[in-house]
């Protein structure tokens, strides 16, 4: 009885261990960083490589609490040499303390190495004076070439 006590209570610690280093971040993928608003904001993948960038296509992003921005356009580049079928991502705005004060979203399909595509940020609401902004890609797919079939 004691042995199979013993051995139960290992296989828990052991299993206790692996589930907290599971849980640890990987530190290898680089953050999105924030950007001035007239520098570039880069996406990476889960590789850690940078797949997408964008520029503000609007300038003026000067907005109060009781007159919020609610559309900016913005142009994304895909930076890679991957082709991909849909991407989206998260396009974030914070003030000149760091605070978040909007954030909208962006996508595309079809998105071929080098290309660009104009967007908007739909459901975006800047309630702030913004200082910076940065970029992450939330859904990346890439296009999986058809090959023909032979009968």
């Amino acid at each position: 009885m004691k042995l199979t006590t013993t051995l139960a209570t290992a296989l828990v610690i052991l299993f206790a261990a692996c589930s907290a280093s599971a849980q640890q971040q990987d530190t290898s993928i680089p953050e999105e960083k924030r950007v001035a608003l007239a520098e570039r904001a880069v996406a990476h993948d889960l590789d850690g490589a940078a797949v997408l960038e964008a520029t503000l296509r609007t300038t003026e992003l000067n907005a109060a609490f009781d007159d919020p921005i609610t559309n900016v356009r913005v142009i994304v580049k895909n930076t890679s040499a991957t082709s991909w079928a849909f991407v989206s991502g998260v396009i974030t705005f914070y003030d000149a303390s760091g605070v978040r004060c909007g954030e909208g979203i962006f996508k595309a399909d079809v998105l071929a190495p080098n290309e660009s595509f104009e967007t908007d940020t739909p459901g975006l609401r800047i309630r702030c004076q913004v200082s910076t902004w940065r970029m992450v890609a939330t859904h990346l797919l890439p296009r999986i070439a058809q090959r023909p079939i032979v009968p």
